[in-house]
């Protein structure tokens, strides 16, 4: 496992603290075209990911990526997750990896 350059687990809200770094959040597909989608955040706001082959709408995915600024990453790598997911759980580790138990994450 290369450790070398992680991705922070983040949801929308906690984005703007990594702006030209590498994250990990997951989002659901709202729209597609061309290489980018809008998509909801865990925490309920608008994404933007550039760089996608083709994605199911509504699906939700899992993005590794170069933050690009508050509301846009470009992706390196996508996992679909298919179209059900606990987006709560989710904002919950996104909580924890950046806060007290930080430490625990890479």
């Amino acid at each position: 496992m290369d450790t070398s350059n992680p991705a922070v687990f983040v949801n929308a809200q906690l984005i703007p603290n990594f702006i030209g770094k590498r994250v990990r959040t997951v989002v659901q597909v709202n729209q597609y075209g061309g290489g980018v989608a809008t998509a909801k955040s865990t925490d309920d706001s608008q994404l933007t990911i550039k760089g996608l082959p083709q994605v199911p709408i509504m699906n939700f995915i899992e993005v590794i990526g170069i933050a690009e600024s508050s509301n846009s990453i470009d992706a390196e790598l996508w996992t679909d997750f298919g179209n059900t997911f606990d987006t709560n759980s989710f904002n919950q580790l996104c909580q924890l990896a950046n806060g007290e138990f930080k430490g625990l994450f890479l």
